[in-house]
């Protein structure tokens, strides 16, 4: 039998604490339906044996805490609510026991805004890592050695795993009941509780805002300049010649300010308004194209597609009612 540990960090969201203990119990009563023993042993693990939960309003009871002595073979660890430096800093002793019991051979599941506390214990270095798209920049400035994968809803490496935004956790834990259980326990699990299984992208969902929480005011400019005139032709000589740089160095400190090329930003500004256009108007797709300054069908179905994860036309079929009446 499998010990799941699911964390009650102080101020999680109860959801993210509720959620997956339902599912991976469930998983006990669908395998004796099928006369299979149960698989997993869920217990909840606090700081202590009372914590509290959504600023207070609900108080959780943990079986455990990590004073107890026990081995666990995975730790999920929950979306926290609020300011993400604080939550890390209230729940700092859960910190070295996550390392102690990943070095004992457990393995280790963030939700949501969980990986920022999966992050502070260092065992992200150099893996990819997913979390709410909301929260990139920021995740990006607090932890820049981890690989953030912002358009992922799962991430697996050496036995870490995390999740995309909001509910989305909902498919990474689908994910470990089928790596543990099956993939026929996993397609009864989504049936049961209305997942949509295998969705791997929240592509869909990200709205992009460009990152200027930096201190370079050129490239915050520059940044400006391209969601004002977005619609028009902008090249990087024509921003470095206005800013009066050289266009590698225009490029470097672009991309270390915004995590993205200046040509990236370009395409992420043009997409982010032909999405709000495609969302909100009747006009065909051809009328988005020529608004936002693409006059290449190819090109611009192809960009829009690598960053929404849909077609220009599977796009407004989703998001506009008016145009699908």
């Amino acid at each position: 039998m499998k010990h799941l540990s699911i964390l009650v960090p102080e101020g999680a969201m109860m959801g993210a604490v509720e959620g997956p203990h339902k599912l991976f119990t469930e998983v006990n009563g669908i395998l004796a339906g099928m006369g299979r023993d149960p698989l997993f042993e869920v217990q909840l693990v606090g700081l202590a044996p009372s914590m509290k939960l959504n600023k207070g309003l609900f108080t959780v009871h943990p079986e455990l805490t990590i004073q107890d002595d026990f081995k666990t073979d995975l730790i999920i660890i929950p979306a926290v609510a609020g300011n993400l430096e604080e939550a890390i800093q209230i729940n700092q002793a859960f910190i070295p026991w996550i390392m102690q019991q990943y070095r004992k051979g457990a393995e280790i599941a963030s939700l949501c805004l969980g990986a920022f506390l999966l992050a502070s214990t260092g065992l992200l270095k150099g893996k990819k890592c997913a979390t709410h798209w909301l929260s990139a920049n920021e995740f990006r400035r607090l932890f820049p050695d981890v690989d953030l994968v912002v358009d992922k809803i799962i991430t697996d490496e050496q036995g870490i795993y995390s999740s995309g935004g909001a509910y989305s956790y909902l498919n990474l834990v689908l994910y470990i009941i089928e790596k543990y259980a099956g993939r026929d326990v996993a397609i009864l699990c989504s049936k049961v509780f209305g997942i949509e299984i295998d969705r791997g992208s929240q592509s869909p969902f990200i709205m992009f805002n460009g990152q200027k929480e930096h201190e370079d005011e050129p490239i915050k400019q520059a940044q400006l300049f391209i969601e004002k005139n977005f619609q028009d032709k902008i090249t990087v000589e024509q921003l470095a010649g206005m800013f009066a740089m050289g266009r590698r160095n225009l490029e470097r400190r672009f991309k270390k300010a915004t995590s993205n090329t200046v040509v990236e930003y370009i395409q992420r500004v043009k997409i982010e308004a032909a999405k709000l256009s495609l969302e909100s108007s009747r006009e065909n797709v051809n009328e988005v194209m020529y608004k936002v300054g693409y006059s290449d069908t190819k090109a611009f179905r192809t960009t829009f597609k690598k960053l929404t994860g849909l077609s220009p036309v599977q796009y407004r079929n989703k998001y506009n009612r008016k145009a699908v009446a």
